[in-house]
């Protein structure tokens, strides 16, 4: 497990109250983590965070909306007075899955926001301060979308590109500063959060993963970064990486299509 010396004593989970999020938040008590946990619903956070001080560490929590501008000033202020040595933004969703002219632009600003400024807002915060000790880790949880085109995933898709190769070379700036840094990459993921959209787990050739298993997997390569492809999805990601981007993008569209059927 991870080494509280390097990482800890303190972490900040956003997207902390269920799913993945939650999962990194029991391992992480487990280990003796003290814990920020961060999400926009006060009641999930709290289950969560009864949960982990269980395990007798400091859990405190935050309830704020990563859409709201000032959401990460508030995040510093309630964390100012510890030691944060391990950063997971999680709480990367799409807000918006429809056509792109057919929609407000206000409405993709929104998923950008989310993935990708109030993600660098937390990272440049905490980085600095883990920099200036030369110890600590920065995991960003990613997504196989950011891999190719996809209908009705425009700009989500965008920013989950962005957000692995900001990660790459975040991993080259702060790798000689001794803090590490990964993008966590996911495939599908059985998590409340895509079970309550109606996502067809069952749809034929999809692989699904469960969310302490790829929590695990994220905690175990932390070091090993600037990429790490979680769920057995390594294979997936070198396919949608070749040139032909066409053929890419039209087959992932059949796949994504049979997974999404019933959702809209």
């Amino acid at each position: 497990m991870l080494d509280v010396t390097k990482y800890g004593p303190w972490a900040v989970i956003a997207g902390g109250s269920e799913g993945v999020g939650a999962e990194f938040a029991r391992m992480l008590a487990e280990t003796g983590f003290n814990l920020v946990l961060i999400a926009r619903k006060p009641g999930p956070l709290e289950e969560t965070a009864q949960r982990c001080r269980t395990h007798s560490v400091e859990v405190r929590t935050v309830a704020a909306d990563l859409l709201d501008p000032g959401a990460v000033m508030h995040i510093a202020d309630q964390t100012a007075d510890i030691e944060v040595g391990l950063l997971i933004y999680n709480a990367g969703a799409s807000t918006c899955n429809e056509l792109f002219l057919d929609t407000d632009l206000s409405e993709f600003q929104r998923v950008i926001d989310l993935n990708v400024t109030r993600m660098l807002e937390m990272v440049q915060h905490y980085g600095r301060q883990m920099a200036d000790r030369g110890r600590g880790g920065i995991m960003v949880v990613g997504s196989l979308s950011g891999y190719m085109g996809a209908w009705r995933h425009t700009v989500y898709a965008g920013a989950k590109a962005f957000s692995r190769v900001f990660a790459e070379s975040l991993w080259l700036e702060l790798r000689e500063r001794n803090v590490d840094v990964v993008e966590l990459v996911l495939g599908v993921t059985r998590t409340p959060a895509m079970e309550r959209v109606g996502l067809n787990f069952d749809a034929p050739g999809i692989l699904v993963n469960e969310p302490a298993e790829v929590a695990a997997e994220g905690l175990a390569h932390l070091g090993d970064g600037p990429v790490w492809i979680a769920g057995g999805n390594a294979e997936t990601a070198i396919r949608n990486s070749v040139p032909d981007r066409a053929a890419v993008v039209l087959e992932s569209h059949e796949a994504i299509k049979a997974l999404i059927a019933g959702a809209h």
